[in-house]
C-alpha cells in the first residue's frame, strides 16, 4: 500500500536535502497515513463497547463520515476543504480517541468516557468546517467544551455556559449560523465576525509570494501534547496578544530571504512541508531571548514553537524542526534500525544519555544545521560571517563526535546503514570548507570538555 523509498530519495534524505519529489513522496504517504488514521476513529468506535461509545455517538460519527467524504468528493486537490482533511493537529487527535477507544484499557472511569465523549463531538466540528470549505450546506449541532466551541481554521466561538453546550450551526453561501451569531468565511483562511463572542483564527501571509497563508493556531485543544515526567518537556501553549502577533509577523516576514541564504533547498522543503504553527509561550527566565520549539512524529507539518526573537533564528528553527519531521516520515516509510529504546549514547548537544534513535534524530538535524551555517558564511557580508562560522563549527564538531557509535552499531537494517553513510559523506563534504582555525579549535574543545562531563556522570562500562 505505502510506496517504497528510491534509493536517489533515500540518498538525498541521508544528506538532509530532499527535491521536490523526495519531498512530495514523503506528503503523499503523511496525508495517507492521515486519512487512514481517521477511518481507523471511526472503525474503532463502531467496534467499541456501548458502554464505551454509545449508539447515538457512533451514528453521529457515521453521520460526520459522510459528510466529511461528501466534502472530500467535491473538494479539488489543493483546496481548503482538501486541506483540513491533512491538518497536522487532526493526527494528536486521532491518537487520542484511538486510545480512549482501545478495549485493553479495560473499564474506563465516568471521567474517561466523558472526555472520550468530548472527543469524538471535536469531529461533528472537522467535519462541518471541510463541508463549509467545500461549499456544501448543511445544519447542525455542535458542541461548545467548557463553553468555548473550536471551528478548526475558522476560529472560536465563547458561550456563556459553564460547562459543556449545544449550539446550531447552519452554513450556507459563506456565511455561517452559531446560535445568534453569524460568521463570514474568508478565503484566504478564518472567518469574521461582528460579535465580540467571535474570535477568528489568525494566519500570517505565505512565506513567500503566492504561497499559502500559514495558520498560526492558537486554539485547537489538540495543539500541544500533555506533559510527562522525565522528558524535557515544551512551555505551555500561548495565545498570542496583538504585540505577540507583531513579533512573529516581524519574524516571519524574513525568515523566507534567511533560509535562501543557507541554500534553496531549505526554503524548498519548508513550503513543502510546513502547514502550520503553534504558538508557545517564552521559556521561563529567557528574556525574551530564548526560544522553544519542537515537533510532534503525530502532527505531520505542525512546527510548534515560541515566538521568533530573530528571522536567522527562526530560519534555523525551521531547518532544525523540518529534519525531526522528515527522518520521522522516513521511519515509517521504511525500518533504519532495530535498536531499542535504551537511553546509553553520548549526544554532546544533551546533558541526558539517549538512545539509538534520539542519538539518530539530533545528529541528522545537526548535520542540517552545519550545512546552513555553512552556507550562510560562505555567502554572508563580511561583518556577520563570524557568528554563522562559529555555529557552523559548533555543529560540525558535534555531529562528528556523534557520526561513530551512529556508523558502528549493528542495529542498521541495510536501508538504515544506506542512510547513515549519507550522513556521514555529507558531513566529510563540508570539513571541505572548515572554519576560521579559532572557531574550530573552540568548538572541538567544547565537545570534549562536554564528553568529558558527561562521561564522569555515567556508571563504569556505560558509556559510549
Amino acid at each position: 500500500m505505502f510506496p517504497a523509498v528510491p534509493d536517489p530519495a533515500l540518498a538525498e534524505l541521508g544528506r538532509t536535502e530532499g527535491g521536490a519529489d523526495t519531498l512530495a513522496l514523503l506528503v503523499r504517504d503523511q496525508d495517507t497515513r492521515r486519512l487512514l488514521l481517521l477511518r481507523a476513529v471511526l472503525d474503532a468506535a463502531e467496534a467499541a463497547d456501548p458502554a464505551l461509545c454509545p449508539p447515538t455517538a457512533k451514528a453521529r460519527l457515521r453521520e460526520d463520515w459522510a459528510l466529511l467524504t461528501e466534502a472530500d468528493r467535491t473538494a479539488a486537490a489543493g483546496s481548503p476543504a482538501r486541506t483540513r482533511l491533512s491538518y497536522p493537529l487532526l493526527g494528536p487527535w486521532a491518537r487520542r480517541c484511538l486510545t480512549g477507544l482501545d478495549p485493553r484499557t479495560g473499564s474506563p472511569a465516568d471521567e474517561q468516557r466523558r472526555e472520550l465523549a468530548r472527543d469524538l463531538a471535536y469531529f461533528s466540528a472537522v467535519a462541518a468546517v471541510a463541508a463549509a470549505r467545500a461549499g456544501i450546506p448543511f445544519n447542525t449541532v455542535l458542541t461548545a467544551r467548557d463553553g468555548v466551541l473550536v471551528l478548526p481554521s475558522l476560529g472560536a466561538l465563547c458561550t456563556r455556559e459553564q460547562g459543556d453546550a449545544r449550539i446550531q450551526v447552519t452554513y450556507d453561501q459563506g456565511r455561517m449560523m452559531l446560535g445568534q451569531v453569524t460568521v463570514h468565511l474568508e478565503n484566504d483562511g478564518g472567518a469574521w465576525s461582528g460579535a465580540p463572542a467571535w474570535t477568528s483564527a489568525y494566519v500570517l501571509p505565505g512565506l513567500v509570494p503566492g504561497a499559502a497563508p500559514m495558520p498560526l493556531d492558537d486554539l485547537d485543544p489538540y495543539r500541544v501534547p500533555p506533559r510527562e515526567p522525565d522528558q524535557y518537556a515544551l512551555s505551555g501553549p500561548a495565545g498570542p496578544d496583538d504585540a505577540e502577533r507583531k513579533r512573529w509577523l516581524q519574524g516571519w516576514s524574513g525568515t523566507a530571504a534567511v533560509l535562501r541564504t543557507g541554500g534553496e533547498g531549505r526554503l524548498t522543503e519548508a513550503l513543502a512541508l510546513l502547514r502550520c504553527l503553534v504558538p508557545l509561550e517564552m521559556p521561563p527566565g529567557a528574556g525574551g531571548r530564548g526560544s522553544c520549539s519542537g515537533t510532534r512524529r503525530e502532527a505531520f507539518g505542525a512546527l510548534l514553537s515560541s515566538a521568533p526573537v530573530t528571522p536567522v533564528a527562526f530560519a534555523a528553527t525551521l531547518v532544525h524542526e523540518l529534519q525531526h519531521a522528515k527522518l520521522a516520515a522516513l521511519s515509517e516509510m521504511v525500518e533504519l534500525h532495530r535498536a531499542g529504546p535504551a537511553a546509553r549514547y553520548f549526544a554532546p548537544w544533551r546533558p541526558d544519555p539517549r538512545p539509538y534513535d534520539g542519538l539518530l534524530q539530533g545528529a541528522y538535524s545537526h548535520l542540517a544545521l552545519a550545512d546552513f551555517f555553512q552556507r550562510r558564511a560562505l555567502a554572508g557580508e563580511p561583518a556577520r560571517r563570524g557568528g554563522a562560522w562559529a555555529q557552523y563549527a559548533r555543529y560540525h564538531a558535534q555531529v562528528g563526535a556523534a557520526l561513530p557509535a551512529l556508523v558502528a552499531s549493528s542495529d542498521l537494517t541495510a536501508v538504515g546503514r544506506r542512510f547513515v553513510d549519507e550522513m556521514a559523506v555529507a558531513h566529510d563534504r563540508l570539513a571541505a570548507h572548515p572554519a576560521p582555525r579559532g572557531h574550530a579549535a573552540r568548538a572541538q574543545a567544547y565537545v570534549k570538555a562536554v564528553r568529558v562531563l558527561w562521561t564522569q556522570r555515567q556508571p563504569p562500562g556505560e558509556s559510549h
